[in-house]
């Protein structure tokens, strides 16, 4: 079932906010637009859009093909920034 939120209404500590900045970092640190990520990860371009923008949720097989495409451990997606 898709879960969805405004970006204003989840927290900034949140997971998924988390999540998203992470993602973010990590996609332009390699240079790539969602689109790559989504064909590296084996995505649709507006999925890896909707979890950017926290508005749609992720299952664990997704956040697992977004961690190899980005050649990192799920964990590190979702670590705190420090």
């Amino acid at each position: 079932m898709l879960e969805s939120s405004t970006p204003s209404s989840v927290e900034a500590n949140s997971a998924r906010a988390v999540l998203a900045s992470n993602l973010i970092r990590l996609r332009r640190e390699k240079g790539w637009s969602q689109e790559i990520l989504a064909f590296e990860a084996g995505l649709h371009r507006t999925f890896v859009a909707h979890v950017e923008r926290q508005v749609r949720n992720i299952s664990l097989d997704n956040l697992e093909r977004l961690a190899k495409a980005l050649s990192v451990h799920i964990h590190e997606l979702l670590l705190p920034p420090n």
